[in-house]
């Protein structure tokens, strides 16, 4: 019996490895900065558009704006260490954790933005975390990596390039044919085309982090051309990441982009992993089951937590009351004359009849 306890718990610790700890705590982190930034870069995009053309309808004067400035800034520190934690930790540790940015950002959206948190997106809060904890006592140890170029060599697999082609063939398609029609109507136009990208970027990020931390180690990777391709792959899917992202903050409601997004992305990203860097031939059976466990709890956390965002206080209705205001729920948009939310905004497509002349 001792044996067996003792075997556990070694069998725990093979996983929950110190490059893993390192890499959770710097997931954490970057959780609670990017989470802050939504909110801090939103009110930045609300006074910007207040005086002048807006994000969402193609204007750039936020850029002049101090406060979405911070909110960036607040972006770019969780970035590095998010950056900084896929040099450490496997995509299917690091990425779910954003769901802990969820939270901050809807947090920080009751106080800061009057965009109502209710029970049920309390729930929803405690089951993100609850999933997080789930999927963080189980991922897998790191891949032994000892060069640029063995990542090069899994990035250029077949698989692994069809998948790659798929996903620029479909962010092309948003781009130049979704966009113009339903950009500032649809959120998951904008959502897809960042999560799309993401899924790349975090790939591109993650290999470009293990090549920095072997040359800090003193194995030189700068000196491979693999390791500037990684980077320029990472520059132009951060670019678009940030530009589509940009619009959808200024065109729906933060309670709505932040969950979505979340939900794509790291979908996205976890497929990418597991097609990529393989994170699933580590594992047995249970413990992948375990983590797509952990995972559906944060999806349902994030749906309890965009779906009741602006729920009215008296509850005395009942669920007839609430399924029977589903719809409006569902299609509220922000006024562009005022740009304040209706009361029943969780915007999934904007109404018709707001939209300026």
């Amino acid at each position: 019996m001792a044996e067996s306890s003792a075997g556990n718990y070694t069998s725990y610790y093979v996983y929950m490895t110190s490059d893993n700890v390192k890499g959770l705590i710097l997931a954490l982190s970057s959780s609670l900065f990017i989470g802050a930034s939504f909110i801090v870069k939103k009110k930045g995009l609300k006074k910007a558009g207040s005086t002048s053309v807006r994000a969402g309808h193609g204007g750039y004067s936020y850029l002049y704006e101090p406060l979405w400035w911070a909110g960036m800034t607040a972006m770019i520190v969780g970035e590095i260490a998010n950056f900084v934690a896929y040099a450490f930790a496997p995509a299917i540790l690091v990425t779910p954790l954003g769901a802990l940015s969820i939270i901050v950002s809807a947090v920080l959206a009751h106080i800061m933005l009057k965009e109502r948190l209710h029970i049920f997106g309390m729930l929803g809060c405690i089951l993100c975390v609850v999933g997080s904890i789930s999927i963080v006592l189980h991922a897998p140890a790191e891949r032994e990596i000892e060069s640029v170029k063995e990542v090069w060599t899994l990035a250029t697999e077949p698989v692994f390039l069809v998948y790659s082609l798929t996903v620029v063939v479909l962010s092309l398609v948003l781009v130049f044919h979704f966009v113009p029609l339903y950009g500032n109507t649809h959120v998951m136009v904008y959502i897809g085309i960042c999560s799309l990208m993401g899924s790349l970027s975090v790939m591109s990020v993650k290999a470009l982090g293990i090549a920095l931390k072997l040359t800090f180690e003193g194995m030189n990777q700068l000196i491979y051309p693999e390791t500037w391709t990684f980077a320029v792959v990472v520059a132009t899917c951060i670019l678009t990441q940030m530009n589509y992202l940009n619009k959808a903050l200024d065109t729906f409601n933060t309670a709505v982009v932040s969950p979505i997004y979340y939900v794509m992305f790291t979908s996205l990203t976890i497929l990418a992993s597991v097609i990529m860097f393989k994170d699933w031939d580590r594992q047995n059976p249970s413990q992948i089951i375990t983590e797509l466990c952990g995972f559906v709890t944060i999806l349902s956390g994030t749906f309890l937590l965009h779906t009741t965002k602006d729920m009215g206080d008296n509850m005395t209705s009942g669920l007839n009351g609430f399924i029977g205001s589903s719809h409006s729920r569902f299609s509220a948009a922000k006024h562009p004359d005022n740009d304040e939310y209706l009361e029943e905004g969780v915007p999934l497509r904007r109404v018709e009849s707001f939209h300026a002349p």
